[in-house]
């Protein structure tokens, strides 16, 4: 297992073909993390994907895209550096935050994302 995935459990790996079925019909809310295998700093964030995962995983969606492997959505987002955390609400981007983040970042986004 690649170490930038970590355990995965709870994160879906999607595709430039899945990307559709998984978040614009997604019913609840999702965050997209695009990330590379050479990117540092998206290993360094992979555990906290992790983590809200399963912290967060009765309401929200989490995926992970690899942009070498599917640059079509990273191009139609216009996703220029990576990591790059893309929140969705209803099928359509909320925000985004892009670099290395706190876990007390991410969590605070994704209550703005829930309405909390």
């Amino acid at each position: 297992m690649s170490p930038i995935r970590g355990n995965m459990s709870n994160v879906i790996e999607i595709t430039d073909d899945t990307f559709e079925k998984e978040i614009k019909n997604s019913e609840i809310p999702a965050i997209v993390d695009f990330w590379a295998e050479w990117c540092a700093p998206c290993k360094v964030i992979a555990s906290l994907i992790d983590d809200v995962a399963e912290e967060f995983k009765d309401k929200i969606k989490v995926c992970k895209i690899n942009i070498d492997d599917n640059i079509r959505i990273a191009t139609d987002l216009a996703v220029m550096n990576i990591p790059a955390l893309v929140f969705f609400k209803d099928g359509k981007e909320a925000f985004r935050l892009t670099g290395t983040i706190s876990k007390n970042q991410l969590r605070k986004k994704i209550s703005e994302l829930l309405n909390e």
